[in-house]
């Protein structure tokens, strides 16, 4: 603070302050006239209202004194007067730094175990596992959601299943987390036309159980057979090579609805994940990715998927049964609403 600036606070605060100790002395002291009835004399409504003169309370005063006595124990210890650092010499920069080197001891340990340490170990490791956690909600949950499940309206995936666009492998978490990722489904609508979408729509969601009139679902086939497999492979399981995603399990990013998943054929779909190498580091890094690798289902994910698509493809062989001999079925059996997968 320069020199005339501290005196303009100083003078500032001696003003205000001195002022209003004078007043509150003042006041102990002072006589006011009052009429034998022990008013002033003052009358209001025709006399029917009149001012008393009492004396402040004892609380009044001793609490005002306090408060003054406070102020002038503040200004001597603390900064505030001016360019006056105080007699205890603290600074907010004082106490910030010392709060953050006790911080960074206390992380200390576990930043260690996290430089150049493997995410399977640190996924065993409690202290890393909790900062992993921390760091997740408070950079990637906005998408992904506070318990990592994916939000469809985004088409964040759900990190806590076996279903992996790229691979849930430790060393391609870590790269995803670093790099990022950048998605991209092209729009097919124009070289499909309306019955193309319709019927490459019912045969992608058929790969995963749901039930479709069998013309559509051979017509489907036959086209994304020449327009699909190349990202999505020959049988529809995907290529984590290029973020393409397995069309069999019943997992979606966007919705599998029939709806949904001829949108998505209609206009396409582009999906960014954001680097965090210059938020996060490589350390930091480490911890998201040895949460996730801890929450995720290495083994068992599968299974669940396989019992998904088993109670789908049970619900599809009953919908079939109960339509049999009606032709190409209702539109809830197709998988959409009224129209979703009628062809024009």
């Amino acid at each position: 603070m320069t020199p005339f600036w501290s005196a303009w606070v100083i003078g500032l605060i001696v003003l205000n302050l001195g002022l209003s100790l004078f007043l509150f002395v003042w006041a102990q002291r002072v006589r006011i006239p009052t009429a034998p009835d022990g008013t002033s004399g003052h009358t209001w409504a025709h006399g029917v209202l009149r001012e008393g003169v009492r004396r402040l309370p004892l609380w009044w005063v001793l609490l005002s004194g306090a408060m003054f006595a406070g102020a002038f124990g503040y200004l001597a210890l603390y900064p505030g007067f001016g360019g006056f650092g105080g007699l205890l010499g603290w600074t907010s920069a004082g106490e910030w730094q010392r709060d953050t080197d006790a911080n960074r001891a206390k992380l200390a340990k576990v930043m260690d175990a996290l430089h150049d340490g493997a995410v399977e170990d640190l996924a065993d490791n409690p202290a890393a596992v909790s900062l992993g956690r921390r760091l997740f909600l408070d950079n990637c949950a906005a998408c992904h959601g506070a318990e990592a499940l994916g939000n469809p309206a985004v088409g964040a995936p759900n990190l806590t299943d076996a279903d992996w666009l790229y691979g849930g492998d430790a060393k391609t978490l870590l790269a995803t987390i670093l790099n990022g990722r950048k998605g991209a489904m092209p729009a097919w609508g124009p070289a499909l036309g309306q019955n193309g979408v319709v019927d490459v729509a019912s045969y992608v969601r058929s790969l995963s159980g749901a039930d479709a009139p069998a013309a559509w679902v051979a017509a489907g086939k036959a086209r994304f057979t020449a327009l699909c497999v190349g990202c999505h492979g020959i049988d529809g399981r995907g290529n984590a090579a290029l973020g393409a995603p397995n069309l069999t399990d019943d997992v979606w990013l966007y919705g599998g609805d029939f709806t949904t998943v001829a949108e998505t054929i209609r206009t396409g779909r582009g999906g960014v994940m954001p680097a965090w190498r210059d938020r996060l580091g490589e350390d930091q890094a480490r911890a998201v990715a040895a949460w996730l690798y801890a929450i995720s289902s290495h083994d068992t994910g599968s299974a669940r998927r396989g019992d998904a698509v088993a109670a789908r493809e049970s619900s599809a062989e009953a919908a079939r049964a109960s339509s049999a001999g009606t032709g190409r079925g209702s539109a809830a059996e197709r998988g959409g609403g009224p129209g979703a997968g009628t062809r024009p």
